[in-house]
């Protein structure tokens, strides 16, 4: 009796976020509504305190474009890895309405993004590679981005 071989190509998938120890993703307060208004219920803040860990590190300023210098440390070395190993983003859509009224003109991704909803927009090109496709087809062409490992 011979055996069939089939072989397949997978990809492999991470997760990768900023949560704190009492389960916050976003601190209270930071919502579409109060975005401009980092003051309120002291969101800005209380982001920033979340973020701390990634904000001062050499790899993040300079792909965010907060300028040179910042830490060398393993944090910077984590983040790097991370976003070298991202072929594809994927966002929820609060996200990507909180983002889009926030984020600088070149988005922080540099990689195709997938924004998971049911609203149908064009691609939305960004300079420095990031382009948001918001599609009914997402989940499927997220993960068949992933496996080619593309980049914008």
């Amino acid at each position: 009796m011979s055996k069939t071989s089939k072989t397949s190509k997978t990809s492999k998938t991470y997760f990768s976020v900023s949560v704190s120890l009492d389960g916050y993703l976003v601190p209270p307060g930071m919502d579409f509504e109060h975005a401009g208004d980092p003051t309120h219920e002291n969101w800005g803040a209380q982001w920033g305190k979340l973020q701390s860990w990634i904000l001062p590190t050499r790899f993040f300023r300079q792909m965010a474009k907060f300028g040179e210098g910042g830490e060398t440390g393993i944090d910077d070395q984590i983040v790097e890895q991370t976003f070298r190993r991202t072929g594809v983003s994927i966002m929820g859509k609060r996200m990507f309405d909180l983002g889009e009224a926030m984020w600088p003109e070149e988005a922080p991704f540099h990689t195709p993004v997938f924004v998971l909803t049911k609203e149908v927009r064009a691609p939305w090109a960004r300079p420095g590679g990031t382009t948001f496709f918001r599609e009914r087809r997402h989940r499927e062409r997220a993960s068949s981005g992933a496996r080619g490992g593309r980049r914008s």
